[in-house]
């Protein structure tokens, strides 16, 4: 007879610190699988603590009440059994491990061979390595545990295939990035390759400070072939067969076109920075450009419009336009809209600043201080209401510091902080398609920072598709200025990007934390010196 397995994986969304909560979710979901005849729950890696603890994995008494969850938890595995990830303390030595857990008993605890320190990981810092492979039999089906790079990298697969595996289980807390998914087949197939043993990859879901994870978790054949694909960006328990060393069919739900999955990527950032910190709502300050309207989009997406206020703070430099397109746009998505305007702060700075400014020309710092007028209000409205402000700046100024410092980039959450102005367009067009919210003026003008007549953002910046294609070559890709130039962009285009891009360290140590969504963002994975001498390749 065919040895067969029922395997429920639990992509689920947990709060990193919340040890009682997420051990609640853990054990509901024991419920929940054990009903549905499963003859396994597989959790994603640090499912317990949430990923990731940081430092407080570097707290004695995290280890000692994650051991008390992990003890509660066991008592609910009666008739089912657990793989469950959690941090693990061992006289003194700590671990990202996995323990095997049924009918009250840990069986067997994994502890991770390879610690990733490179992108937005460093668990270098805060775990010791594991040596031992885990492999563990349930009905007549040998079972080896790998927890997340252990997967990406050869070793310790291969190392449970030589101890007698027949399927590969893999705890996943894998941060989502534009096409990540696509990375994922491709290295998991090249596990199944070289083991020639199918995998389940269980990943986690949901938004943890600048990270969302995805979920997306998929099962691989013997042959490389998707047999099961979940949903992405939604939590799920679904029960997977494995019968005579095969996947039978399970559901495939096809991948989200781009600008969707960025879009549902954004949406759970907002959802659960805001729901997971306790803030009841938000404030967006509206300009009537493209920035501010598809943030206000996202956050009424994500929260609800009872959740979100806009707000207009208007100066003599602001266009009619912005006006008319700001009060449609709050009007389709039927939030609470303010004008504010900011003419009398204007005037009394001046009189306030008049000595000291007494003979010199009138430059950007006029216009900063409108900039700082408006961050001033928001704030103002944030102490007041408990809403947190979420900032509107792009990955395009944001390198190039085409922002102003407790101006528009005051605030406390900044949800399109690494998505590039290029592509700010380019999601914008297709909210658009789901529902036509957004003023077509407020797409197709021409951007600018209304600060002072005429004025436009291509005065001080390159073209935005010049712009952001040197910014991604090198700060993404690492190239040099002189690599960049050799590959046909213009040597003075690159010098200026690279030289505001270094320039502004200062200011993106200082701006919100926000949302990761491409392969290298301004925030875990960047970590340049604000003082440095060094000399770029021309």
């Amino acid at each position: 007879m065919d040895k067969t397995l029922a395997i429920a994986v639990a992509q689920l969304n947990f709060t990193v610190g919340d040890l009682t909560g997420n051990a609640d979710r853990i054990i509901r979901a024991l419920d929940q699988a054990r009903a549905a005849g499963a003859d396994l729950l597989l959790t994603p890696e640090l499912a317990l603590s949430g990923y990731p603890p940081e430092d407080l994995l570097l707290r004695p008494d995290f280890y000692r009440a994650c051991s008390r969850e992990v003890a509660r938890i066991a008592l609910h595995t009666q008739g089912i059994t657990l793989v469950l990830g959690h941090p693990e303390e061992r006289r003194d030595w700590r671990y990202n491990a996995a323990s095997v857990i049924r009918d009250g008993e840990v069986l067997a605890t994994y502890h991770k061979h390879l610690l990733p320190n490179y992108e937005v990981f460093d668990e270098e810092r805060y775990f010791d390595r594991g040596l031992d492979a885990c492999v563990f039999e349930l009905n007549g089906v040998k079972l080896g545990v790998n927890i997340c790079a252990d997967l990406w990298e050869s070793g310790p697969a291969e190392l449970l295939r030589a101890e007698g595996a027949e399927l590969l289980l893999g705890l996943n807390a894998s941060p989502y990035h534009m096409n990540k998914l696509a990375r994922r087949y491709e290295v998991l197939r090249g596990r199944v390759a070289d083991t020639g043993l199918p995998v389940v990859y269980c990943n986690m879901v949901g938004g943890q400070d600048e990270l969302v994870f995805d979920g997306a978790s998929f099962a691989l054949d013997a042959d490389g072939k998707v047999m099961y694909q979940a949903a992405s960006f939604e939590e799920r328990l679904d029960v997977l067969h494995f019968r005579g060393g095969r996947w039978e069919p399970g559901e495939i739900v096809p991948a989200r076109p781009i600008e969707e999955e960025v879009y549902e990527a954004l949406k759970t950032g907002v959802r659960d920075y805001l729901g997971k910190n306790g803030f009841p709502g938000a404030i967006i300050g509206l300009s009537g450009g493209i920035d501010s309207a598809l943030t206000l989009c996202i956050a009424v997406d994500a929260l609800g419009p009872e959740r979100v206020r806009a707000v207009m703070m208007p100066s003599p430099y602001t266009a009619q336009m912005s006006l008319d397109d700001s009060r449609a746009l709050v009007a389709n998505l039927g939030v609470r809209y303010d004008e504010i305007p900011i003419e009398p702060a204007m005037n009394t700075f001046a009189d306030l600043l008049a000595r000291q400014f007494e003979g010199l020309p009138a430059d950007t710092t006029e216009e900063n201080l409108q900039s700082r007028i408006r961050g001033m209000i928001l704030m103002a409205l944030s102490n007041k209401t408990g809403a947190i402000v979420l900032t509107t700046g792009n990955k395009s100024e944001m390198a190039t510091g085409y922002a102003t410092l407790y101006g528009d980039m005051a605030g406390g959450f900044a949800v399109l902080k690494d998505l590039y102005k290029t592509f700010v367009f380019r999601l914008s067009r297709w909210r658009n398609t789901v529902s036509p919210v957004m003023p077509e003026n407020i797409i197709t003008r021409p951007p600018s920072a209304e600060l002072k007549p005429d004025q436009t953002d291509q005065d001080s910046l390159p073209p935005y598709d010049v712009l952001d294609a040197i910014i991604e070559a090198y700060m993404e890709r690492d190239e040099s200025p002189r690599e960049i130039i050799a590959r046909g962009f213009p040597e003075a285009d690159v010098r200026r990007t690279v030289g505001m891009l270094k320039r502004n360290e200062y200011k993106r140590r200082q701006s919100p934390v926000g949302i990761r969504v491409t392969r290298r963002g301004f925030g875990r994975d960047w970590r340049y010196p604000i003082t440095s001498r060094y000399q770029d390749e021309y």
